[in-house]
């Protein structure tokens, strides 16, 4: 059974690598020391890409598809072996399966703070996380520098790597830009698309392509987040002067809620506070100037059909005394709705108190 098993191994027809595990990035065809039997199918499934090393050099590419192997399919390979046209002694290769699928949502975040400068905040130590997304490239970089001999090469075994160069890439970024802490926020795809730029040429050394950089979050220390919170109290309040009222109204009413001593303490220095406040209003109300005078009262008066004035009272009571203002003189001032008679309004009674009645 044993020499059955020998010369059954003693060929590979198909070469294939139907594992789907989603970490692996490049396998390399466990052939158990047997050859590949010229002519032989290989099988390369959607996502993949098979190539041929020969000797320590790298021959031929596959893309998906289904290839015999033969002189026409494989020419590099078959200049390396030297091996004629329809030759059907079998071969030795090593044959190395790559995922070319993209990697999606590859976690990074930032070990420790960040440092940034802030013109309005001065030194902040920031936060951030994201996520990215890559594939293998279209050169032989990764599997001459990170694969060499090996049977099987995982996304854990580069990506530690990648995320090391992205936080170092994502903090000269965020310097470049000089955003300022309160529009971070605001500014999430132009941080990613900056860093996405710096990263795409290192990513292609490797042997990969960065296909998306994301910012999910950037954190502000909690004393930025107060002053930030404060700063937008004050807008809310319509000034400085506002805010302050408020806070002196809040801190009023949480020593009244106190009644232990340190509360009743603070209730008397709140309390002397505002005593001290009141007596400077009043003191201020009595350095005051006095208000203007009231506008003199003035009305216009009908003479011979026609307007005169406008006479204050004293004028009028003078006229009255010459006789020329009588109480059936039509007058009229500001807010009245009509002409009236100078008896019917209240404000000239005083005028014709002074004028003698007519002698009997």
């Amino acid at each position: 059974m044993g020499i059955l098993n020998i010369f059954r191994g003693q060929f590979i027809d198909v070469i294939e690598w139907p594992e789907e595990n989603p970490r692996i990035l490049v396998h390399r065809f466990d052939r158990h020391n047997n050859e590949i039997k010229w002519g032989a199918k290989l099988i390369v499934r959607p996502g993949q890409k098979a190539v041929f090393v020969s000797q320590g050099n790298i021959a031929d590419h596959f893309g998906p598809g289904t290839y015999p192997l033969e002189s026409k399919n494989i020419p590099i390979l078959t200049t390396l072996l030297s091996l004629p046209y329809n030759f059907n002694s079998p071969f030795k290769a090593e044959v190395y399966f790559i995922r070319t699928t993209e990697q999606l949502d590859r976690k990074w975040g930032t070990a420790t703070p960040v440092m940034m400068r802030d013109a309005d905040f001065g030194t902040v130590r920031l936060r951030a996380r994201g996520n990215f997304s890559y594939k293998v490239g279209g050169s032989n970089d990764m599997l001459a520098r990170f694969v060499g001999a090996r049977s099987e090469f995982t996304c854990d075994d580069i990506e530690s790597q990648m995320k090391s160069k992205v936080v170092s890439a994502f903090s000269d970024a965020l310097g470049e830009l000089k955003i300022p802490a309160l529009d971070l926020a605001a500014q999430y795809n132009e941080i990613g698309d900056g860093v996405r730029t710096k990263m795409s040429g290192y990513f292609a050394d490797l042997g990969f392509e960065l296909t998306s950089f994301i910012v999910e979050n950037i954190s502000l220390p909690d004393e930025v987040n107060a002053a930030m919170d404060k700063r937008a109290s004050v807008g809310a309040l319509g000034g400085m002067g506002n805010y302050t009222q408020l806070q002196a109204a809040d801190a009023m009413k949480a020593a009244a809620e106190n009644p232990g001593g340190a509360g009743n303490m603070m209730g008397v220095l709140m309390g002397a506070q505002l005593g001290a406040n009141v007596g400077q209003a009043v003191q201020q109300g009595f350095n005051a100037p006095p208000p203007p005078p009231p506008a003199a009262v003035t009305f216009y008066v009908a003479v011979n059909g026609q307007q005169a004035g406008p006479y204050d009272l004293n004028t009028l009571k003078t006229q009255a005394l010459g006789g020329t203002f009588t109480r059936t003189t039509m007058v009229w001032k500001q807010g009245m709705a009509a002409w009236q008679e100078a008896a019917t309004v209240p404000e000239l009674a005083s005028v014709f108190a002074a004028v003698p009645p007519p002698l009997p």
